[in-house]
C-alpha cells in the first residue's frame, strides 16, 4: 500500500498570520482529494480571529499546548492543554489565546479552508513586504473566498 500524500515538516507551507502567528498548512484540499484541511497554529497570547462562521466546513480545534477562551454563539468556555472543540458549520465562533504561547491543531472538513489563509497570509519562504499587515478588509475578503463570514471583531 502506498501513502497518497506525505510531506515532511520542511515541505509544509508556513504562513504569517494574525498577530505575527504562524499557520502551517499540513494537508490541503489538493492533497486529500477535497476531503479535509489540516493546519497548525503557533501563536502568542492575545491572538484572536474575528467572530465568524463557516458556511462550508465543520471545524475541529485541538489545543496541543497553552490555554484559550472559546466562544460558540454567545457561550464562552475555557479550553486547556489537550482540550478539543467541534464546531459544526454555520455556528458563529471565535477564540482568544490566554497563555503566553499556544500550539493549536485545526481540522476542517471538507477541505478548502486553506484558501483563506493563503489569500491573506504571507508565505514565510518569500521576503516580507514592507508594511505587511493582515487588515480587517483583507481578512474579510479572504474569508469570503472560502465561504466564511466575518460577523464582528475579535472577542
Amino acid at each position: 500500500m502506498s501513502i497518497p500524500y506525505l510531506a515532511q515538516r520542511e515541505d509544509q507551507q508556513q504562513l504569517e498570520w494574525i498577530g505575527g502567528g504562524v499557520f502551517s498548512v499540513l494537508l490541503d484540499a489538493e492533497a486529500t482529494g477535497g476531503q479535509l484541511t489540516v493546519g497548525r497554529f503557533a501563536v502568542s497570547e492575545g491572538e484572536a480571529p474575528p467572530f465568524h462562521l463557516h458556511n462550508n466546513e465543520d471545524e475541529v480545534f485541538l489545543l496541543l499546548s497553552g490555554s484559550a477562551l472559546v466562544w460558540a454563539g454567545e457561550e464562552e468556555h475555557e479550553l486547556g492543554e489537550g482540550g478539543i472543540v467541534f464546531l459544526p458549520r454555520r455556528i458563529p465562533h471565535s477564540y482568544r489565546i490566554t497563555s503566553e504561547k499556544a500550539d493549536l491543531l485545526l481540522i476542517a472538513t471538507p477541505g478548502g479552508l486553506e484558501k483563506m489563509f493563503r489569500h491573506a497570509g504571507r508565505d514565510l519562504r518569500e521576503p516580507r513586504p514592507e508594511g505587511f499587515e493582515i487588515t480587517p478588509q483583507m481578512l474579510a475578503e479572504a474569508a469570503e473566498l472560502a465561504g466564511n463570514v466575518v460577523l464582528g471583531p475579535p472577542r
